[in-house]
C-alpha cells in the first residue's frame, strides 16, 4: 500500500512549470566531465537561451555564469574549459568540463529560459572531482586474497 501511495504522490507532484531536479556527477581529474542539462523544445515553444553557473539556481539568471547560449550558438564563455558539445539544436545544453580538475566539484545551475512567468527550468547537479585512485599491490597480492 505503501509503495503504492509514493507512486501516486510522485505523479501527483510531477511539475508543469519550473523543474529543480538533484543528481552527482562523478568523475576524475584529468577526464572531460559532462553535467547533463536537456529541455524540450516542445515544452519551451521553440529553441531557447539557456546558462549554467556555480552555486545553486538563484530567483533569475545563473549566479557566477560559466556560459551562456542563445538556443543557437555560444553567446558568453568565461572560461575556456567549461563549452557545450551537445546539439543545442535539440535542446542538449549539457556542459563539458575539459580537464577536470578537483577545484571543479561542487553545485553547479542549469537554467533554461522557459516563457511566462516562473517557468524557468532549474536542474542543480553536484559535481564530484576526484584523482583518479591507483592501486599499488601487486597482481600476485589481489589472486592470493581472491583464492584465500
Amino acid at each position: 500500500h505503501l509503495h503504492a501511495l509514493c507512486s501516486t504522490i510522485a505523479f501527483f507532484f510531477l511539475p508543469t512549470g519550473p523543474t529543480v531536479s538533484g543528481s552527482v556527477v562523478r568523475g576524475n581529474v584529468g577526464q572531460n566531465v559532462t553535467v547533463p542539462c536537456l529541455y524540450s523544445i516542445e515544452m519551451t515553444q521553440g529553441i531557447t537561451s539557456a546558462c549554467w553557473g556555480r552555486g545553486s539556481c538563484p530567483a533569475s539568471k545563473c549566479d557566477q555564469t560559466i556560459i551562456w547560449t542563445d538556443g543557437l550558438k555560444v553567446t558568453e564563455q568565461n572560461n575556456h574549459r567549461y563549452t557545450l558539445k551537445g546539439n543545442l539544436l535539440v535542446g542538449d545544453v549539457s556542459l563539458t568540463i575539459v580537464h577536470a580538475e578537483e577545484a571543479d566539484s561542487g553545485t553547479y545551475c542549469c537554467r533554461v529560459e522557459v516563457p511566462g512567468w516562473f517557468n524557468d527550468q532549474k536542474n542543480n547537479l553536484d559535481v564530484v572531482i576526484e584523482k583518479a585512485r591507483i592501486s599499488t599491490a601487486s597482481p600476485h597480492t589481489h589472486t592470493s586474497e581472491q583464492t584465500s
